[in-house]
């Protein structure tokens, strides 16, 4: 049997944000080509937010993963 092996930089990986407690919104249904791209994203939406002004039990907390 010839199968090829494939290398990390051979495959077509994608990112997703998902968020911590499980639902769906519409950060979390897009797909990224790669991870930086997410990461902007979720640093221009939240980057503002200052640790003292922040109330903690109202923001939601999300997370970039890969997408098998």
């Amino acid at each position: 049997m010839n199968q090829k092996i494939l290398f990390a930089s051979e495959l077509n990986m994608t990112y997703k944000i998902i968020r911590i407690d499980g639902k769906d919104d519409k950060l979390t249904a897009q797909s990224f080509d790669n991870y930086s791209d997410a990461y902007d994203l979720l640093e221009e939406l939240y980057s503002d937010l200052c640790c003292s002004d922040a109330d903690y039990g109202d923001i939601t907390y999300y997370d970039i993963v890969e997408n098998n």
